[in-house]
């Protein structure tokens, strides 16, 4: 396979490596045998995925904060990556607006923090900027946004991510194209999968009333947003960082989500959700007074699927079977690393 052979040693830092989509990621590397660090604060959850696969046992952990410099550094000193994957955030829409300056000093300078520690390496070839959909100032059009729309996010979260990317096109402009240090951003839709332990996030959640013995609450169900599984954006994270580090021209901006047919309500997945999971599971909807959440979003995935040839892989509905046989599995056993490396085994089986 194309990605592992390039993958094979190469020396690869991931931050936010104790969280949902970081752990993911950092499982992908070690089975595609690369050699991984990873820097973030401790898993922000209990149960934490992170944790669940042993992680700090199997890779070079780093547990600090991205908005200290001078821990970034140190890494940096220590590790001299050649890959970096950027995932380290304060991801949640609902806490952006409980704790903005934290948002924001987070998803920004940490940003800032990083690519100075790019622009001072000489082992670094190749970064990828990990932010969101929600980067695109939402007019609730009916079509899907484009990387050439414009950037300006509604809610603190949203738009610290679209300063996040203000900040790597200047960095980029400013040095790291001099450089000729390919940094890419990437810009995915909602993401499904096994072992994410995140509040206010309708999977989880749904998982949660389930183990509870509950109904599902859904604050939103008529919104509409790009769902697909976890392994979808990180191989195409993986795919975007191989390829520029081959040939510079490659760096840019990437959407990254499903087809437009999985494009659903929140309704409609909980709806498949439900009856996936099975044993009479139902939703009900509650009057939603929390703060603005975009109603409508998706993405137009033309510019990677004409670059790189890419297509997802899974449907919505593969999502979450494959979401519900791996949180089954840990609720059945406790034990979640052979059915993690059987799914991206079979994912990869996918693409071949």
């Amino acid at each position: 396979m194309e990605l592992k052979d390039f993958y094979k040693g190469k020396k690869v830092l991931v931050t936010g490596h104790t969280g949902f989509k970081g752990s993911w990621l950092c499982e992908i590397l070690l089975y595609m045998g690369a050699d991984v660090v990873g820097c973030a604060l401790e898993p922000s959850t209990k149960p934490a995925l992170f944790d669940m696969l042993n992680l700090s046992k199997k890779i070079t952990s780093y547990i600090g904060d991205i908005r200290d410099l001078d821990f970034f550094q140190e890494v940096f000193k220590k590790e001299k990556p050649e890959i970096i994957f950027h995932l380290a955030a304060q991801p949640i829409v609902l806490e952006s607006y409980k704790n903005p300056v934290y948002t924001y000093e987070t998803n920004v300078m940490g940003t800032v923090n990083l690519l100075e520690c790019v622009r001072l390496s000489d082992t670094v070839k190749s970064v990828v900027n990990v932010t969101t959909d929600k980067v695109y100032q939402n007019n609730e059009w009916c079509y899907g946004y484009r990387e050439n729309d414009r950037l300006n996010g509604f809610d603190p979260y949203s738009n610290s991510k679209s300063c996040s990317e203000l900040v790597t096109s200047s960095y980029i402009k400013s040095f790291l194209a001099d450089a000729k240090i390919p940094v890419s951003t990437c810009r995915a839709g909602n993401v499904i999968g096994g072992g994410d332990f995140s509040p206010n996030r309708i999977v989880p959640d749904c998982v949660r009333a389930m183990e509870d013995g509950k109904e599902i609450v859904l604050r939103n169900p008529n919104s509409t947003r790009p769902y697909q599984h976890v392994l979808e954006p990180l191989f195409a994270y993986m795919t975007v960082a191989y390829k520029q580090y081959e040939n510079y021209n490659f760096a840019s901006e990437y959407n990254i989500g499903p087809d437009e047919k999985d494009c659903i309500t929140t309704g409609t997945l909980a709806t498949l959700f439900c009856n996936i999971w099975g044993n009479n599971a139902k939703w009900i909807s509650t009057e939603n007074n929390g703060p603005h959440e975009a109603n409508f979003l998706k993405l137009d995935c033309s510019k990677i699927k004409s670059t790189f040839n890419w297509k997802p892989r899974t449907s919505v509905k593969n999502a979450i079977e494959m979401t519900i046989e791996w949180e089954k599995e840990r609720i059945a056993t406790q034990s979640v690393e052979e059915i993690t490396q059987k799914q991206i085994k079979k994912f990869i089986e996918m693409g071949s």
